[in-house]
């Protein structure tokens, strides 16, 4: 091997390594997690760390075969995303005005 061919080598299997430990980092937050939103924001992350080590999958095989799959996963990540802070935004509105748009604030 060159010396290029093994900067490139070394430098792909630090990026794998850095995704592994960010992944079992992420797991950790999304099982302990104390609040609802930690567990949806790890969730988030941890989405894009699945789509960052597709691209180092991909880099490392030399293979755009991922580029699509990566793509539908970021739309998934980002719809999941708005759909749980709508839900939490909901879910978090003070009582006072959930009733103001109810049939308690009509009398």
């Amino acid at each position: 091997m060159s010396g290029p061919e093994t900067f490139d080598r070394v430098l792909m299997t630090s990026a794998v390594v850095f995704v592994v430990v960010a992944g079992a980092l992420l797991l950790f937050r999304i099982s302990r997690g104390p609040s609802m939103l930690d567990r949806a924001i790890a969730l988030d992350v941890f989405a894009a760390v699945v789509i960052a080590g597709l691209g180092a999958k991909s880099a490392f095989a030399r293979d755009s075969f991922y580029f699509p799959i990566m793509l539908v996963l970021a739309f998934l990540g980002f719809t999941g995303s708005v759909g749980i802070a709508r839900f939490i935004a909901v879910r978090d509105k003070p009582l006072s005005r959930r009733r103001a748009g109810g049939k308690e604030g009509q009398r």
